[in-house]
């Protein structure tokens, strides 16, 4: 019997150090490489799991308006190749869809972009660590959607701190400029 404690307890032991978390926060400063032309792939590797993940999209700031549009997915490289991360940027949003988000309660983002507005927050019924942020400012509207995060990480603190990381790129005052083209990893 003692022998079969031992045992299970080894076990046990060893599925513990299997599921070790790396609870590294997400870089404060994008730096290279990146995914989809502005997306650091040390953040997204932190806040999914995935390591050299599978990533399709870009971002287009050629529109007479200044605004950007586009998306950048990122999916599971091994298995179905599920979606777990999923940027969008459109330049039809509105202050007043988010304005209504925070004023049903959901948790409004930090002054990231001078001007804008924002809220983020976790699906309390998944259990997956999904989480979400969106932010606008004017029509411009970045949503940054996880749908499975690592196991263990804050997802709604890792989205915001993604969002600090690439608002200022993808959400620009009429007539800044525009990012520019960065070493990739597509």
């Amino acid at each position: 019997m003692a022998g079969l404690i031992c045992l299970l307890a080894l076990t046990a032991g060893c599925r513990h150090e299997e599921a070790k978390v790396d609870e590294t926060p997400l870089p404060t400063v994008a730096a290279p490489p990146y995914v989809c032309d502005v997306v650091p792939l040390k953040a997204v590797e932190l806040m999914t799991g995935e390591r050299d993940p599978l990533v399709s999209g870009d971002f287009n700031f050629d529109r007479p308006s200044g605004l950007g549009d586009g998306g950048c997915a990122v999916y599971q490289r091994n298995g179905d190749r599920q979606k777990v991360l999923e940027i969008i940027l459109v330049p039809m949003g509105t202050e007043e869809r988010v304005r209504d988000q925070l004023r049903i309660g959901a948790s409004p983002l930090p002054t990231i972009v001078p001007g804008a507005i924002g809220y983020y927050g976790k699906d309390p019924f998944s259990q997956q660590a999904s989480a979400h942020a969106t932010l606008a400012r004017g029509h411009a509207l970045l949503i940054i959607r996880m749908d499975r995060g690592a196991e263990g990480r804050d997802s709604a603190a890792d989205v915001v701190a993604l969002m600090k990381l690439i608002a200022p790129k993808l959400i620009k005052p009429a007539g800044a400029a525009t990012p520019s083209p960065s070493a990739t990893k597509d």
